[in-house]
């Protein structure tokens, strides 16, 4: 067996992955909100050791080896994935109905057609329903309706204005007589004990599992929120672009090490096998 042709096999796999991150996260450079993925790199005996309690066998004997091949404990692998939470840049903006979340683990409600989601992009708008919405038209829940999916109605031409803490208020300036604020409920303002739990699922939405719901906190966090903001992606374009050179510089050399593989080393003992037979 050619232990270094399946080496350089696996870690050209492992920076392919890498490569479809790093992909990724460019693709959301401006996506609002969006948090960049990163992996790390281990090896197979780093997964064997992580994980040996959970294995049939306790060491790496012959019967070990149906499990684990020894020759293979250094090819590199993606031994985790993981989301950098992170805050992006706060930017100022001139709609009312733009909210930015200044502190990590807090989330925005939403109601999907596949369930409760959990998102930072604070960008909203007010649906033909009158219902406080994302631009693709899902329902915010409010901090009363978090159980029970109940959003928040907001009277068109009004005057929006919220507080630090998300509860939500209208006015009519063009009539002196109701001039004053009146509230128009609270947007839900999530945090998780276990945010690790929560899951990527598009659109820039989050999933957490319905078995540990238990955990999910509906609080008030003083100074959450800002008005008239929105929080960027936390992408960083040069050290995203510096990793995709090195990435792609790392799939060349293991290229190149296989084709030396197939055709030299494979050659040379094809070779000399002959001569010997």
């Amino acid at each position: 067996m050619q232990n270094g042709y399946y080496s350089a096999t696996g870690g050209m796999v492992t920076q392919f992955n890498r490569l479809d991150i790093i992909s990724n996260n460019l693709a959301n450079l401006n996506t609002n909100a969006f948090k960049r993925d990163d992996v790390v790199i281990g090896d197979f005996l780093r997964l064997y050791q992580t994980h040996q309690e959970t294995l049939p066998i306790n060491n790496q004997t012959r019967d070990g080896a149906k499990y684990i091949n020894r020759n293979l404990n250094r090819v590199p692998i993606i031994s985790e994935e993981y989301t950098n939470k992170a805050l992006g840049a706060i930017s100022k903006t001139d709609n009312p109905l733009d909210f930015a979340l200044q502190k990590e683990n807090t989330y925005f409600a939403i109601q999907t057609p596949n369930g409760v989601r959990y998102t930072r992009d604070g960008s909203f708008t007010i649906g033909t329903d009158g219902i406080l919405s994302t631009k693709e038209g899902y329902h915010i829940l409010s901090r009363v309706g978090l159980d029970n999916q109940g959003g928040i109605l907001l009277p068109q031409g009004m005057q929006i204005e919220a507080d630090v803490n998300g509860n939500l208020y209208f006015r009519d300036t063009a009539n002196e007589a109701i001039a004053q604020p009146l509230a128009a409920g609270a947007i839900a303002i999530v945090s998780f004990d276990n945010p690790k739990y929560l899951k990527k699922v598009g659109n820039n939405l989050y999933e957490y599992p319905q078995d540990k719901l238990d955990d999910r906190q509906n609080l008030i966090t003083p100074n959450a929120l800002i008005q008239y903001s929105i929080e960027r992606s936390n992408v960083n374009a040069i050290t995203e672009m510096t990793q995709l050179i090195e990435t792609n510089r790392l799939v060349d050399m293991y290229a190149k090490v296989l084709k030396t593989h197939m055709d030299d080393l494979n050659t040379e003992a094809i070779s000399k096998l002959a001569v010997r037979a």
